[in-house]
């Protein structure tokens, strides 16, 4: 039997998703990476669950690849096959793509593909001790779990550069003056924060936030237009919903809504 190197846990609609190798800083070998797409499959296929918060046990979130063992993998040239029940956690294969929000807790150290997986999630709460390198370039090679794109997304190009090129260090303050961090909590408290907003979304009507995220995901990678498009071809079917029923009610009757997913 395969070492638990994710582990998971259902907390109400929200999934835990906990990085479970400290001794190794939570650096990732190819078995960890696939438990945890292992993981993000589950979220995505139980309708039960609505939103994946993701955070790293023991002093640090997560040191990076362990790169021995990742040196097959990159030699061949092309990304990562995964299994059907199985979803991309960095979100570059478009047909395993997780299709709920992902909320990080993020501590202590975070270097390269965890950078690169923070910005592939929706929201990232940090502590006030973390510390954040995408080191690559100093390793002999370059950034390909995502960076070098969503950087200059999020970042804008020269605040990308600045770290993608230098390979430098960064701390929380600076991460959230650059947009990789949405809220900076004191060190020990951002799993609560991070969980807190879960559940806050977990509460909303689940066909309208996932219809957000897709919404939002047009706009970044196929542009305004098409995204504009899109708006009012996909809220039909959702105005048929259940959801929305309840939606409306809850409005008229000054109560919150008790939302069901359908």
């Amino acid at each position: 039997m395969s070492e638990q190197k994710i582990v998971t846990e259902k907390r109400g609609h929200v999934l835990l998703i906990g990085f479970n190798r400290p001794q190794k800083y939570n650096a990732f070998d190819l078995e960890m990476f696939m438990q945890l797409a292992d993981a993000y499959g589950q979220l995505n296929a139980d309708p039960d669950l609505r939103v994946g918060l993701v955070h790293g046990n023991g002093k640090h979130f997560h040191a990076g690849l362990e790169l021995p063992t990742w040196g097959n993998t990159f030699s061949a040239g092309k990304w990562l096959d995964f299994a059907p029940h199985q979803c991309d956690p960095c979100g570059l294969t478009p047909d395993r793509r997780l299709n709920k929000p992902i909320v990080m807790a993020i501590h202590g150290i975070c270097f390269t593909s965890g950078i690169e997986l923070a910005l592939a999630a929706d929201i990232r709460v940090v502590g006030d001790d973390a510390r954040f390198g995408q080191i690559e370039i100093k390793r002999g090679i370059y950034p390909v779990f995502g960076a070098t794109v969503r950087m200059v997304q999020e970042f804008g190009w020269g605040n990308a550069q600045r770290y993608l090129l230098t390979g430098d260090e960064f701390n929380a303050a600076e991460a959230h003056r650059i947009g990789l961090a949405q809220e900076v909590v004191p060190a020990g408290q951002q799993f609560d924060r991070a969980l807190e907003i879960a559940q806050r979304i977990a509460k909303q009507a689940p066909l309208g936030v996932y219809a957000s995220l897709k919404s939002s995901r047009i706009t970044l990678e196929k542009g305004f237009a098409q995204a504009v498009a899109a708006l009012m071809p996909d809220l039909q079917p959702i105005m048929g919903s259940e959801d929305a029923k309840e939606g409306v009610a809850s409005f008229v009757e000054r109560r919150e809504a008790n939302f069901k997913g359908r």
